[in-house]
């Protein structure tokens, strides 16, 4: 039970950063009915835009609280990596909405490669040290019902917090304003939507922006709870937020979160149980193996998702 409550602790901050990135595919995905392989690299972009400003706000503010310094950081990456997600919409996307499903697919692995590429250049390739703003003291979870309690920080609890906070904001503005609306109409039938006075290109803006703000608000959370960011590290979270989004049932808000807070639990629970039953022969460094045979598994046996996907088939 102790190494449960551990693995459990690990899980979830694991999963909800998953699931951050997950909706951005899913909502992508939900209207224009393409997969923007460039968003994983969006979370390394927010990551290290928002390292530059926490640098930048320590040298020009050396007395400012670390809390409002993280703060500050993650607030400019965010809008910041809303503007990029805007402009791949714009350049990669937008001309291909209406070409074969290869066609986007192939620019968005081409707009991957550039940030990429523009990262290494502006940041070098060698990873970089992300400042710890948070506190790092211990967290004894279950101290007093157990001899050996699971061990946490603020970090992680903060990462958790805000995670849930935020995807039950994005829930509340999807399901309960007419921007909900919006989105299924665009979804269906783009030229129905823009005769009833609702313009495709401004829902899926808006679309691209939020899915690119809660990408780099998971960078910067994965960043501070890893101790490092480097221009490689958006492409697994970025393959694995896809998997979630794919388990939950790509196109459904409800699944992207399900399915990202499966996974990470998924991977938590079997390295820590089936790297203690094999002696560590198939530990942490096996961890990514498990979201891939998710993925197989719900490709195979349910390609639908756990929830399936709500959103219509567009006429």
């Amino acid at each position: 039970m102790d190494g449960f409550i551990q693995q459990l602790l690990n899980g979830l901050m694991t999963g909800s950063l998953y699931a951050l990135v997950a909706l951005g595919y899913t909502m992508v995905y939900g209207i224009l009915r393409i997969i923007n392989f460039a968003h994983g690299d969006v979370l390394m972009i927010g990551a290290l835009v928002g390292l530059s400003m926490i640098r930048l706000l320590q040298a020009t503010f050396p007395g400012m609280p670390p809390v409002l310094v993280l703060l500050g950081a993650t607030v400019v990456a965010m809008a910041f990596c809303a503007v990029l997600a805007v402009v791949i919409e714009r350049v990669a996307y937008r001309r291909l909405r209406h070409a074969p499903r290869l066609a986007p697919l192939i620019s968005g692995i081409g707009v991957s490669l550039l940030l990429q590429t523009l990262a290494m250049l502006v940041w070098t390739r060698n990873p970089q040290m992300f400042p710890q703003l948070l506190p790092l003291e211990p967290i004894e979870v279950l101290a007093g019902a157990s001899a050996h309690p699971a061990i946490t920080n603020v970090t992680a609890l903060t990462t958790i917090a805000i995670a849930v906070s935020v995807m039950v904001a994005l829930l509340v503005l999807v399901e309960r304003t007419r921007f909900r609306r919006a989105m299924r109409a665009v979804a269906e039938n783009p030229q129905v939507a823009s005769l009833m006075g609702i313009s495709p290109n401004r829902v899926i803006v808006i679309t691209f922006a939020i899915g690119g703000a809660l990408a780099a608000l998971a960078g910067v959370m994965m960043a501070s709870n890893y101790g490092s960011a480097h221009f490689y590290m958006g492409f697994l979270p970025g393959i694995k937020a896809f998997t979630a989004a794919v388990l939950g049932g790509i196109g459904n808000l409800k699944g992207a979160m399900v399915g990202g807070l499966l996974l990470g639990l998924i991977e938590a629970l079997g390295t820590g149980y089936l790297g203690a039953a094999t002696n560590g022969v198939f530990g942490s460094n096996y961890q990514d193996v498990f979201a891939f045979i998710v993925l197989i598994a719900v490709l195979v046996f349910r390609p639908s998702g756990l929830l399936g996907e709500r959103l219509a088939t567009r006429a």
